[in-house]
This record gives C-alpha cells, structure tokens and sequence, in this order.
C-alpha cells in the first residue's frame, strides 16, 4: 500500500517559505499551540454577539459591468466582497453559508444575511481565495458558483485540491509569492506575502499557502488581503516598494482579540490604517468583521476603533470605509 504523502495538498522544492511540508512567515511569528488555544477559549472576555442584526438598508441590485476608470466595491460580508473593474467582476473569499465552519449544526454562524442575495450577483469572471481557513473557502459556495458562473480561480498553492472537489471543472490558477498572473487586456495579478496560516483540521496546519493579492488594471491597482498580521508593517512596505501607490486597499480590521493570542495572525484598525499608510493607498475599505463572530471584542468594537485611529493618524474618515452588508463604495479616481 502507498504510503500517503506528508503534505496532502502540496509538493515542490524547499523554499524561503516553504519547508517541504510546511509553509512558513519568514522571521515571523507561528499561530500559537493548543494551550493557548485553551487559555484564550477558557479566559471569559468573549463579548456577546447579537443573534441576529438586519441590514443598514435594502441593498441595490449590483451593476453588470463597471469600465472605464470606475472601481466599486460591494460588500457581501466578512471577507466576501463583490470588486468590479475594468469590465470585470471578481469576488474575494465568498462564504453564502450560513456558518464558517466544516459542520452546518456548529461552529461561527452568520448574524446578517449577505449583502448581495447570491441569484442577484452580476456574472462573475474571477475567484479569489486568499487561504483556506473555513471563513474565507467555502466549498458549498464555491460549488454553487461553479455551476452558476464557471468563474477563473485564483489562489495560493496547495489549495487547487480542495477548490477541485466543489468545481472539478474550473479553471483555477495557483500562484506562489512573487508569482504574477494576466486576466485580460491591461489586467495582470500578483501573489505577495501576507502574513497568517492555514489549516482545514487539526492535522494539515500551514500545508497550504495564504497570500494577499494585487490586481493591476488601467484604472489603477487594487491591493487585497485577506487575513493578515502586521509583521511591523514588512509586507506593507514590500508591496509599497514593488508596485508603488495603490488606488485601494482591501484590508481586514477585525477578529482580533485578544492581542496575546490573535497579534501574529490578524491585525487590529490601528495597524490596519498604519497598513494602509505605509502601501501608499489612496483609500481603504475594512472588511472581517461584522458577520462571524471568531474572537473576543464585540460587534462593533473594529468600527469604532477604526474611527479613533483614524482621527489620531489624521486620516479623513472618506478615505478608509468599514463596509456594511449590501454596502457599495464607488472609489474615486485618483489624480
């Protein structure tokens, strides 16, 4: 019988961050270990999360197609958001489930219906999954999508076999860091590092690979993350240094309480807007918050923090959004 390989999802050569089984943060800092786990899951700060919240406002039907130097963001919750540029639609991260977890009985459930109900999305081009933690893969959405839109797949290594099972018939292109990818006239993505982990189980933690994701289009470049440490700001600077300005930056601000546990895996608003300043973005729109309760601050505590830093950075408030489900921002040119 043959053996099974040590790393299910992933095989190739050593790399700077990739061990020959496992992924790595370079001079980084690894999540922590079960007795942390415990620690944080027993120490009695988690804030209690409303069952239910409606959203803002109907959401508006989302337009077939933006050209031109037009750029919108919609947000479908959490992580999921609806990006349309240069005639393309492209969706980060979609989750429809009603829960972020392997079980429809348990684990994170949804508090607001999405943004954008799934038959009312325009047809969709591209797939971005930036990792494979359940918040952020969701093989049921991924599945529907597939038969609905057949969509392009892009996403970091290791993470194709298990975005083959609910879309055997994709297209999917996966990318190391460094790595860059043409969509279409004048339309190009790169993998970049970012710094978080990966695991499905409790046995295949950091076999497949996380990365953030820069989408260069004629009317400017979109820097997504998905989930993200600060790592003092290294990988900012880096995508700064490589790509220059950006016209938006798509960054997480939530999930990260308390700071002992969560500091190495996800960032909170003020190194969010200090993330923000140091790649050179024009504007920002906050996401992973609001819509899975994964740790411990309470539902509005990354909007409101992102506010007080803001106001002590002296960032106009326009210029970094907290998306609410069904919320759009039309971005605005930049000069």
């Amino acid at each position: 019988m043959a053996r099974k390989p040590a790393n299910p999802y992933y095989s190739g050569p050593v790399t700077d961050h990739f061990d020959g089984i496992r992924f790595f943060n370079p001079e980084g800092v690894e999540p922590g270990n079960l007795r942390d786990l415990w620690k944080w899951r027993t120490n009695g700060e988690r804030a209690r999360w409303p069952k239910r919240v409606e959203r803002p406002s109907q959401p508006a039907a989302p337009a077939e197609r933006i050209g031109g130097d037009g750029l919108r963001v919609t947000m479908i919750g959490h992580a999921s958001l609806l990006i349309q540029v240069a005639g393309l639609n492209i969706l980060t991260d979609p989750v429809w489930s009603e829960r972020a977890s392997p079980f429809s009985f348990a684990g994170p459930k949804r508090v607001i219906e999405p943004g954008i109900p799934f038959e009312a999305l325009p047809p969709i081009d591209l797939v971005i999954v930036t990792h494979n933690h359940y918040d952020h893969l969701d093989l049921q959405t991924l599945s529907r999508l597939g038969k609905r839109h057949a969509p392009q797949v892009v996403t970091p290594l290791g993470n194709d076999p298990l975005i083959r099972k609910a879309m055997p018939e994709a297209v999917i292109s996966v990318m190391d860091w460094g790595d860059r990818i043409a969509l279409s006239d004048g339309v190009s993505i790169d993998a970049e590092p970012c710094h978080h982990w990966s695991a499905r189980g409790m046995n295949d933690r950091r076999m497949a690979l996380w990365a953030a994701f820069v989408i260069s289009t004629p009317a400017g470049k979109v820097y997504h993350i998905g989930d993200t440490g600060f790592h003092d700001g290294i990988n900012y600077k880096a995508a700064a240094a490589k790509h220059g300005a950006f016209r938006l930056a798509v960054l997480p601000i939530g999930a990260y309480e308390p700071r002992w546990f969560m500091k190495g895996q996800h960032q909170n608003p003020e190194e969010a807007v200090a993330g923000m300043r140091l790649c050179n973005a024009a504007y920002a729109v906050g996401h992973h918050f609001g819509t899975f309760q994964l740790t411990d601050e309470a539902i509005e505590a990354p909007v409101e923090h992102l506010s007080q830093a803001l106001a002590a950075e002296g960032v106009e408030p326009q210029r970094f959004r907290p998306l609410r489900a069904g919320e759009a921002f039309d971005v605005p040119p930049v000069a």
